[in-house]
Parts: C-alpha cells; sequence; structure tokens
C-alpha cells in the first residue's frame, strides 16, 4: 500500500489497484506549493466534510480523472452542480465500493461549502479492504464515539488530525488512539496555519511515551505501509 500526503490533510492511498484520494486541498496550500495538482490521479476521492481546505481541488481533480466522489449527499450536490457526475452520496452508516466496504462515522466539527452554502454532517471514514482496514476520522475534536471503531474493524493503522485548535491536539489525539486501539497513527491537519504549527519532534515523543507510532509524513513523498 502506498500512502502519498498533499498536506494539510490531503492524502492518497493506492493499494490493489485503486487509488484514493482525501479532501483535496493542494493548491491553496502555500506548503504544497511544489505539488503539481493536474499529476494527481484518482479512482474514487472522498470528502470528510464541506470547508475550502478539504475540497479546494475536489472539482477540478474529478472532472479531470472521473473519478467517483464519496461524501454527505450536501458535497455531492455542490459537485454535480459544478458539473461533476460521478458521485455516491453518503450519510452516517455503511456502503459497499469496489475498494470495499466504507463506514461513514461522525465527526464533531462544521462543514459548509467554500459559497457558504450548508455542507451536511461532518464526517469520518473507516475503510474495510480486503488486505487493510484503517479510519480516517476527518476534522474532529476527541469524541467518545470514536470507542465504537473497534467494534467493526481491527485497524492496521489511522489518520488523525493533530494541529489543535480547530480539532483535536496532539495530546488528545493520543487518547484518540487508545479509543480506536491503533498504535500506528499518521498525523494530518498540523503546520498549514498560524493556529496549527506543531513542535514536530516533541509531538512525536507524546505518542513515543504513550507506546504509539507517529508518522508526521513530508509532502509529496510516498512511502509504503
Amino acid at each position: 500500500m502506498k500512502f502519498t500526503y498533499y498536506g494539510h490533510s490531503c492524502f492518497g492511498i493506492e493499494t490493489g489497484g485503486k487509488k484514493m484520494l482525501f479532501d483535496p486541498f493542494i493548491t491553496g496550500n502555500e506548503l504544497a506549493k511544489h505539488i503539481d495538482v493536474n499529476s494527481i490521479e484518482a479512482d474514487f476521492i472522498l470528502a470528510s466534510h464541506g470547508h475550502g481546505d478539504h475540497v479546494g481541488d475536489l472539482v477540478s481533480i474529478a472532472l479531470r480523472t472521473g473519478a467517483k466522489v464519496i461524501g454527505a449527499y450536501e458535497i455531492v450536490t455542490w459537485a454535480q452542480n459544478q458539473g461533476v457526475k460521478n458521485t455516491h452520496p453518503v450519510n452516517f452508516g455503511s456502503a459497499n465500493f469496489d475498494f470495499g466496504k466504507l463506514h461513514f462515522l461522525p465527526a464533531w466539527h462544521s462543514s459548509s461549502m467554500p459559497g457558504g452554502e450548508y455542507g451536511g454532517n461532518p464526517g469520518g471514514f473507516l475503510v474495510h479492504g480486503e488486505e487493510y482496514k484503517f479510519y480516517y476520522s476527518g476534522d474532529t475534536c476527541l469524541m467518545m464515539d470514536m470507542q465504537l471503531v473497534p467494534r467493526y474493524a481491527k485497524l492496521d493503522f489511522a489518520i488523525l488530525p493533530i494541529g489543535g485548535n480547530f480539532t483535536m491536539d496532539a495530546d488528545d489525539a493520543v487518547i484518540a488512539a487508545d479509543f480506536i486501539q491503533c498504535k500506528k497513527i499518521i498525523g494530518v491537519h498540523f503546520d498549514t496555519f498560524g493556529y496549527i504549527k506543531i513542535d514536530h519532534e516533541a509531538t512525536k515523543k507524546k505518542f513515543r511515551d504513550a507506546g504509539k507510532e507517529l508518522i508526521l509524513p513530508e509532502i509529496g513523498v510516498p512511502f509504503n505501509l
């Protein structure tokens, strides 16, 4: 499985011949200015919620690649209104796709589209692939609902926000890792803005001290999981 971080909360996962892209926001991110958004391929685009720093490049990538856009009904409708035809709306629950079963799970956050329209319920994704199971929480604070995740799947890894202010910080993400019973965490939603800058080494130490591994991926550098 190949994981590529594109900055902020945008990342791609390639496995089983399928390319999944999450929360595409590249061109508006100064830290990702070296990434050519037109080089990013996707079979599926999954949007956790509607804020511009999560859907900024969704329409352009979907139109270019023909990827199936998966997200809350309101996000899918917004994309359709801009010409995207390959879509699948979800709300909290589960659905089956070519890459496996998908749970769309709650997140405690807000959601509005770049133009101010209501973006539906914010959420996270639990992906049950044949060779892997992982959880991406989306933007959220720490919440007790995370304790349901291990009832659905034994995770191989999880992607959690760690920057604080708008989401969990590192301390709460360590507790979240306990709730979801996962020791390998990939951190996202950090450093992009002044509000969410972190001390990388101190943050990694918090996870090490808790007996967990925190990966802070480098933007644009793929690695295998």
